[in-house]
């Protein structure tokens, strides 16, 4: 009996796990966004990518982990994520940086590109990575 108890809470306790990993994950990147848009700007920090393309690829990853192991997590995470990009365009003059709605945009594109990304890749991963 207590061998079929575990088996059986076993599952639940993984996808709890994986749950919280996405949330902490989700939470790990928007501190990291916060910091690096938030920050004043680098005279070195150009690279080799556009301003749009870094805003879209940022919230496009604080979007995927929620959407692989998570999805439920997205009906709140995504418009709190969009809150946040908004913000973020309003507080960066503060700190020394231009405020563009085009930025914006490009968030909102990230976050659909990771949500989908994410939704995408869950069916297959889900046979290994996520318990039934």
């Amino acid at each position: 009996m207590i061998t079929v108890f575990k088996a059986a809470s076993a599952p639940l306790w993984n996808r709890r796990v994986l749950r919280g990993a996405a949330i902490l994950a989700t939470l790990f990147l928007a501190t990291t966004i916060a910091a690096l848009t938030l920050s004043p700007p680098s005279p070195h920090a150009a690279g080799f990518l556009s301003d749009k393309a870094q805003h879209a690829i940022a919230f496009g990853a604080l979007a995927l982990p929620c959407a692989i192991v998570y999805p439920r997590a997205l009906t709140w995470v995504l418009p709190l994520a969009a809150v946040f990009g908004a913000a973020i365009e309003i507080v960066q003059p503060m700190v020394g940086r231009d405020a563009e709605f085009l930025d914006f945009i490009a968030d909102i594109a990230g976050l659909t590109i990771g949500t989908l990304a994410g939704l995408t890749v869950r069916p297959v991963l889900r046979h290994r990575l996520l318990p039934r």
